[in-house]
């Protein structure tokens, strides 16, 4: 079995600071599955929410099973997340206390073959925060280079 699905929102680590970081589960439908093993999702521009006590994920892109004739899923319908209780309310008071986020960061299969997703308690970055980030990471590059030679 190949566990080697990896998708990254890199886009998220550019807008916003992690602060904790969680792995949760996810209600897929079966060409939903099918779609993620073969790497065809996406999770730009996609975010996370609370609706009755329950975490969903808005704006996730799962590509349609090619092969999935009148069964194939909505490529961009919200999903459930599935995560402990505790940690469900624990996540719920401090987005609506201190005005955190929560955004997927990563989409992988574990070794038992299930989809989890990696989420992120997140703070919103400031655009100089954005320019400081871009400046450590072209140190670093630099750095890299010279040290290679």
């Amino acid at each position: 079995m190949q566990n080697d699905i990896n998708i990254k929102n890199r886009r998220a680590s550019f807008d916003y600071e992690f602060l904790e970081e969680y792995t949760a589960g996810i209600m897929l439908t079966g060409t939903e599955i099918k779609s993620i093993r073969a790497g065809k999702a996406g999770l730009v521009d996609s975010y996370c929410y609370f609706h009755n006590g329950e975490l969903w994920i808005k704006g996730m892109y799962v590509a349609e099973y090619k092969l999935g004739t009148y069964y194939n899923h909505i490529e961009r319908r919200e999903r459930k997340l599935l995560l402990q209780k505790k940690e469900l309310v624990k996540l719920e008071r401090k987005t609506k206390e201190s005005g955190l986020t929560i955004v997927p960061v990563r989409l992988f299969l574990n070794e038992k073959g299930f989809a989890k997703l990696r989420i992120a308690l997140a703070r919103g970055k400031k655009e100089y925060d954005k320019r400081e980030t871009l400046k450590q990471k072209d140190a670093k590059r630099e750095m890299d280079r010279y040290m290679k030679k």
